[in-house]
C-alpha cells in the first residue's frame, strides 16, 4: 500500500489525511483542516489549514495531553 487517504466530515469541518508510504518528498504526507462551506457559522467562506503528519501528531500530543487534564 503505496498511497492512503481517509476522511472525515462533521457539521463544521472536513478533515482528510493524506498519506504516500514510498514518497521521500517534502509535503507529500499531509493533513487538512478545513471548514465546512455549508455551515452557516463562519461566514467568510472556507479556510483551511494544511501540515504535516508530524506536526498533526504533535497537535494531537498536545490535544490529548490537554483536554484529558482535569
Amino acid at each position: 500500500m503505496s498511497n492512503y487517504t481517509k476522511s472525515k466530515s462533521t457539521k463544521r469541518f472536513n478533515f482528510t489525511v493524506n498519506r504516500n508510504f514510498t514518497s521521500k518528498k517534502a509535503g507529500s504526507n499531509t493533513v487538512i483542516i478545513q471548514t465546512n462551506p455549508s455551515d452557516s457559522y463562519y461566514s467568510a467562506g472556507t479556510s483551511s489549514m494544511t501540515m504535516t503528519v508530524k506536526e498533526a501528531q504533535a497537535l494531537q500530543s498536545f490535544l490529548n495531553e490537554t483536554l484529558s487534564a482535569e
